[in-house]
């Protein structure tokens, strides 16, 4: 027998699959509090909680049964993925269960702030009968700037579209034959801030897109535009699109969610603007009934059959091949996250891996998808697993391709990830060496030596007598210490790269100031989201 627990509020018609299971007990607690859930979670082999509960680091070391920890919904930002990896733990979510509902709530928003229903309501249950106050606007031949084209916003720009909407889209992956498939324009950033009349945000929350929406993104936007997000808080900088909308040139936003929930900020609460909703994209019956049904399955599937679905953590090899590979899964991961930023956080259109030596002999599959994983992690965050890489790459219209040579290059193992965006190309060789760990050898054409740390500063330069002492002292006099430097170039006197690992990263300014350096071309923060745990606690 199975035991699982339910600390939040999940449909109790979704979960019948389980509950009507012979070798599964479903027990359900929506309201206990943390100390008792570190005190009971021991008992159970699999957990399911929506939003509410944290499943932290904390709590997982009193989980010593624990196989399965279900996400009722799309995010895990609830969950430590990492501390549960390192317990064994398969962390599982619903990806697609709440699609149509977060699309029709963003709809509804739209039509509520265009026609200001929620104040009229108000208004006329209060017993005043005011026709002049809430005159609206029609979606009618508007045009609609949809920021992030994954499956929501590909739905609600869809559904727009029948309003008689002209859709203005940006995504990272999106393509102009796509683009124009679906019957809508492919845009950057700022022209959809010039010509739209209401934006609506699809994008998950990533170190690119916290901020997105702040007082200089508004300061482009047409004058009387109206906002929507119904995706993540912290996409929109909320002070500057409070001042926006006092001002008068934002007309208005519609907010399902914020920097901090549950929300208490009286200027968005109490402006007659903005329209709050407390985070209800998800919540609707037949939402809550899909994804407690997907998760029931799952954990079905994982108990009785071992098969995994839409696990967001779970390598899936024989314990031989994991022993083996399991140092260059982490590395893999960390190559994909420094590739694509070396391509300037552009979309690939474009990817090759290349394995040499012991690795050709191995199933490389998983660490292909490590590798493919870490690079779309950058624009897709959380939204990708091992397990739907490869669905995203070809949803996203991005080839690969696996070459497995027969040579080393000078190590037992090796592997290179190039990525191309059909203008430029970014390259990054690595290898794991015995009793030193992983090392990157090799950037774009340069040949250098460097372990990956959380923040690494790259730097191409002329090679040039001093250059190495104007930037160690530059970043001495901005405080900023450096814990290694590696320097790489293909001739005397021509160009350079220095790459720097550093305890924090550097602000836009210093940045600025470093690039002020004589004969210096181009600086970058390089910044990794999964380090050595070890190396961290050191």
């Amino acid at each position: 027998m199975y035991k699982v627990l339910v600390t939040d509020g999940i449909s109790h018609t979704g979960l019948k699959s389980l509950l009507d299971h012979p070798n599964f007990v479903v027990e359900r607690q929506p309201t206990l509090p943390t100390e008792e859930l570190k005190k009971v979670i021991g008992d159970y082999d699999a957990l399911i909680v929506r939003s509410q509960t944290k499943v932290t680091e904390e709590l997982l070391l009193s989980a010593d049964k624990l196989r399965v920890i279900a996400r009722a919904g799309v995010g895990v930002d609830n969950i430590e993925i990492n501390a549960a990896t390192r317990k064994g733990i398969i962390v599982i979510n619903a990806p697609g269960a709440n699609t149509m509902a977060a699309t029709e709530h963003t709809l509804a928003m739209m039509l509520s702030l265009a026609r200001k229903i929620p104040q009229a309501h108000q208004k006329t249950a209060a017993g005043e009968w005011d026709r002049s106050s809430f005159k609206g606007v029609e979606l009618y031949k508007k045009t609609l700037g949809v920021i992030g084209m994954g499956k929501i916003g590909t739905e609600v720009a869809k559904r727009a579209k029948s309003f008689g909407m002209n859709i203005l889209a940006f995504d990272p992956y999106l393509t102009e034959e796509r683009a124009k498939k679906l019957g809508m324009t492919k845009a950057s950033l700022d022209i959809i801030a010039h010509e739209s009349d209401f934006i609506t945000v699809h994008t998950p929350l990533t170190n690119d897109t916290r901020g997105l929406i702040n007082e200089e993104y508004l300061s482009k936007t047409k004058k009387g535009v109206r906002i929507v997000n119904c995706a993540r808080g912290g996409i929109i900088e909320e002070k500057a699109l409070v001042k926006a909308i006092q001002s008068g040139h934002v007309a208005g936003a519609a907010l399902d969610v914020f920097e901090k929930e549950p929300v208490a900020n009286a200027e968005l609460l109490q402006n007659p603007n903005i329209i709050v909703t407390p985070h209800l994209g998800a919540s609707t019956v037949e939402a809550q009934e899909k994804v407690a049904e997907e998760v029931s399955a799952e954990i079905i599937e994982i108990f009785e059959k071992q098969s995994i679905q839409n696990a967001v953590n779970m390598p899936q090899m024989s314990g031989e091949t994991q022993a083996k590979l399991q140092p260059y899964l982490l590395l893999g991961d960390q190559m994909g996250q420094l590739v694509i930023q070396l391509l300037n956080k552009q979309a690939p259109s474009n990817i090759e891996i290349n394995y040499y030596g012991n690795l050709i002999e191995e199933d490389t599959e998983l660490l292909t998808r490590t590798l493919l994983k870490g690079i779309l992690s950058y624009h897709l965050s959380d939204s990708v697993n091992l397990i739907n890489a490869l669905h995203l790459l070809k949803e996203q219209g991005v080839s690969y391709n696996v070459v497995k040579h027969p040579t080393n290059k000078g190590f037992a193992n090796y592997m290179e990830l190039s990525v191309s965006n059909g203008q430029e190309t970014a390259k990054i060789g690595a290898t794991v060496l015995n009793g030193y760990g992983a090392r990157i050898l090799k950037i774009n054409q340069y040949r250098i030596d460097v372990r990956p740390e959380k923040y690494l500063l790259y730097i191409k330069h002329r090679d040039v007598p001093g250059m190495i002492g104007k930037v160690g002292s530059l970043l001495g006099d901005h405080d900023i210490n450096i814990g290694t430097m590696q320097v790489g170039r293909t001739e005397v006197g021509g160009e350079a790269i220095m790459v720097l690992t550093l305890d924090r990263t550097l602000s836009a300014n210093v940045i600025k100031v470093l690039k002020l350096i004589d004969g210096l071309q181009e600086a970058q923060v390089l910044e990794l989201a999964t380090v050595d745990a070890a190396r961290e606690r050191r």
